[in-house]
C-alpha cells in the first residue's frame, strides 16, 4: 500500500519528534518508529545537556572544551552554532512543559537557578539536568506535544526497510520515501515523501556490550550507504566508561555525573588509578577514561573496576541520582555504602551520515539529524552532554531548509513491495548465531583498543557473515530481527573499513600499531560510501 506524507521521519529521539515539531506547520508529518514512541536512546540519558546557562560560563569556554576533545577533527564552524544555539533550545524545551532540577535554598525549597553539573572533558558546570533521567523528560515533553499536534502521525511498530532512491526506478538521483515493515500486519507500506529525514539514532548493539537500548541498531545509517549516502568518521565509536557490572543488569548506564560530583575510579584493593593516566583524573575525557578502565582490567585481570561515591552524603546521593540509587539496591549495591562495580560499553556513535548545517545529506531529498550523522560537532570524540544538545540544534535548523527545498515533480511509478519468491523463516537459529558472532569479534577485534591483526581478522569475519546475510535476506521473508542484523552488518563492515583506513591513534580510535597522532597524514575526516572507498581527507 502507497502512504503520500510531505515530511516522513524516520526515528523518535529528540531530534526527529523537535524536527516534527517545527515541520508539522508547514505540512503533513509522518513519524514512524519500529519499537514505541519512548524506545530510544534519548529516553535512557540520565546525565543532561550541555549548555551556557550560567552567567560566569562562557561560550568560547564551551567551544574550548569541545574542540580540544574532538582530538583535532570537530569542524569550528559546526561547534559554534551547536553551542550559540544551545541556551535557545532549552528554553523551548520548557515552554513545552520540561521540566529540569533546580537548586535549593537553606530551608531545601526550589530557587529560580538551574542546578547545573559538571562531566568529564568539562571546564566549568554547564550541564542541565532533570535530576539522572534527563532524558526520559525530555522524551515525555516531546511525545505530549508531538501527540497534541494534529497534523503529526506517529506510527509505531514500523520498521524502515530502504530508502526509496529514484534513480533505481528511472528516475532522477534523489530520495522520496521509504520502504516500511508495519511488524503489526507484516505489510511492507510504501512511504512517499516530498523530504526524508533519518533520525533512528546510534548503533551501539553493534557491539557484545553497550548501555544503548535494544533498538540501536544503526538502521538510518545502513539505509543511507545503501542508498549511495556520503558517510564519515565510521572508526570513532565511543564507549562509555561505566556501565553497571552485575550478570542481570542489561545496559544500565551508570552516568559520567556521579564522577562529575567527586566519584573516584578504584582497583578491587581500593587504589584510585586515574591519576596514572590523565592530569584531570577521574574528570578526564571519556575515551581517557574507556582506555585506563580497559588497561587496568587487563592488567590485573580483573573483571571489572568501582566507581566510588562513599565520600558524598548518604542523603545527597540518593536525592541527586535517586534512578541510579533504586536501580544499584536492586543488584544489592548500596552506592552510599559500597564502591559500585562498572565496566566500559559501547555507548554513541560519533560518526554518521556526512550532513550540512542544515542536516542535509549528500543525496537530494534526504536529510539526517541526531546521533546517526556526522555533522563536525563530535569529531574524534563527544564532550559530554553534546548529543542531546545537537539534537535539539538540528532538530530545528533542518526544518528551515527541508520547508525551503523543491517539491516532488515528475516522480517515476514506484513500485509496491515485492518479496517475490521469499519464503518464511523456519531456521530463526541462522540469525541468532550471526548475530552473537558479529557483536563479539566486534567487541573483541574491533573495541576500545585496536590492532592491524585484530582488523584483519574482523574484516574475513564480516565478509563471510555478509553473505550469509544477504543469502538469507533474499530468500526470507522480512521480519525486525532480519533487518536488524543486515544493518548492524553494514555498520560493521564500515565501522572496520573505516579503522583500516585510519592508520594513527586519535580520539575514540586508538590503535597499538600506529599509537601515536598524525597530522600530516589523518587530519582530517574519513569519508566512505557505497561507491566511495575509505578514505582520509585532510581539511
Amino acid at each position: 500500500m502507497r502512504v503520500d506524507t510531505d515530511f516522513l521521519i524516520i526515528g523518535s529521539g529528540v531530534a526527529g519528534l523537535t524536527l516534527a515539531l517545527e515541520l508539522s506547520e508547514h505540512g503533513t508529518v509522518t513519524c514512524v518508529t519500529k519499537r514505541t514512541r519512548e524506545d530510544s536512546a534519548t529516553n535512557y540519558a540520565q546525565g543532561g545537556i550541555a549548555a551556557v546557562l550560567d552567567p560566569e560560563d562562557t561560550l568560547e569556554a564551551h567551544v574550548a572544551d569541545t574542540l580540544t576533545t574532538g582530538g583535532g577533527l570537530s569542524h569550528r564552524d559546526v561547534v559554534e552554532m551547536v553551542i550559540a544555539d544551545g541556551p535557545a533550545r532549552i528554553r523551548e524545551l520548557m515552554e513545552i512543559g520540561a521540566k529540569f532540577s533546580r537548586t535549593l535554598d537553606s530551608e531545601g525549597n526550589e530557587t529560580d537557578d538551574f542546578d547545573l553539573t559538571r562531566e568529564g572533558g568539562h571546564s566549568a558546570r554547564r550541564v542541565i539536568h532533570a535530576g539522572d533521567i534527563t532524558g526520559r523528560e525530555v522524551q515525555r515533553a516531546l511525545v505530549a506535544a508531538v501527540e497534541a499536534q494534529p497534523r503529526i502521525t506517529l506510527l509505531e511498530h514500523h520498521m524502515a526497510i530502504d530508502l526509496l532512491e529514484l534513480s533505481k526506478f528511472g528516475g532522477e538521483r534523489r530520495v522520496a520515501g521509504a520502504y516500511v515493515l508495519d511488524e503489526d500486519s507484516g505489510e511492507v507500506l510504501t512511504f512517499v515523501s516530498r523530504a526524508t529525514v533519518l533520525a533512528t539514532g546510534g548503533a551501539g548493539k553493534v557491539y557484545l556490550y553497550t548501555s544503548n537500548p535494544d533498538v540501536a541498531t544503526g538502521d538510518g545509517v545502513a539505509m543511507a550507504y545503501r542508498a549511495g549516502a556520503l558517510l564519515a568518521n565510521m572508526e570513532f565509536f565511543q564507549f562509555h566508561p561505566t556501565c553497571l557490572f552485575h550478570p542481570k543488569a542489561k545496559s544500565f548506564l551508570i552516568s559520567e555525573a556521579l564522577r562529575g560530583e567527586g566519584g573516584v575510579l578504584r582497583l578491587a584493593d581500593g587504589t584510585a588509578f586515574m591519576e596514572r593516566h590523565h592530569p584531570m583524573k577521574d574528570l578526564a575525557p571519556r575515551d581517557v577514561v574507556a582506555r585506563a578502565i580497559d588497561f587496568e582490567m587487563k592488567r590485573t585481570g580483573q573483571e571489572c573496576v568501582f566507581l566510588d561515591m562513599t565520600g558524598e552524603s548518604a542523603d545527597f546521593l540518593a536525592s541527586r541520582f535517586p534512578n541510579i540509587h533504586e536501580r544499584c539496591m536492586e543488584y544489592g549495591v548500596d552506592m552510599r555504602k559500597d564502591p559500585i562495580p562498572v565496566v566500559p560499553a559501547a555507548h554513541y556513535m560519533c560518526g554518521g551520515v556526512v550532513i550540512d548545517l542544515d542536516g542535509k545529506s549528500s543525496l537530494p531529498g534526504l536529510w539526517a539529524v541526531g546521533e546517526v550523522t556526522c555533522s563536525g560537532l563530535h569529531g574524534a570524540n563527544r564532550l559530554a552532554s553534546n548529543s542531546l544538545l545537537e539534537g535539539l540544534v538540528y532538530g530545528r535548523r533542518a526544518a528551515s531548509s527541508i520547508v525551503a527545498s523543491a517539491g516532488l515533480e515528475g516522480v517515476p511509478s514506484i513500485p509496491e513491495w515485492d518479496p517475490g519468491a521469499a519464503a518464511p523463516s523456519h531456521e530463526a537459529v541462522i540469525i541468532t548465531q550471526n548475530w552473537d558472532e558479529l557483536r563479539r569479534f566486534m567487541w573483541n577485534y574491533v573495541g576500545i583498543v585496536r590492532s592491524d591483526r585484530r582488523l584483519m581478522r574482523a574484516a574475513r569475519r564480516i565478509g563471510v557473515l555478509q553473505e550469509e546475510i544477504r543469502e538469507y535476506y533474499w530468500n526470507h521473508l522480512v521480519n525486525r530481527d532480519l533487518l536488524e542484523l543486515r544493518n548492524i552488518a553494514d555498520v560493521a563492515e564500515l565501522i572496520i573499513k573505516c579503522a583500516a583506513a585510519r592508520r594513527e591513534s586519535r580520539g575514540l580510535h586508538y590503535t597499538v600499531d600506529h599509537p601515536d597522532m598524525d597530522d600530516e597524514a589523518f587530519g582530517g575526516d574519513t569519508y566512505i560510501g557505497r561507491d566511495v572507498a575509505p578514505h582520509v581527507r585532510k581539511r
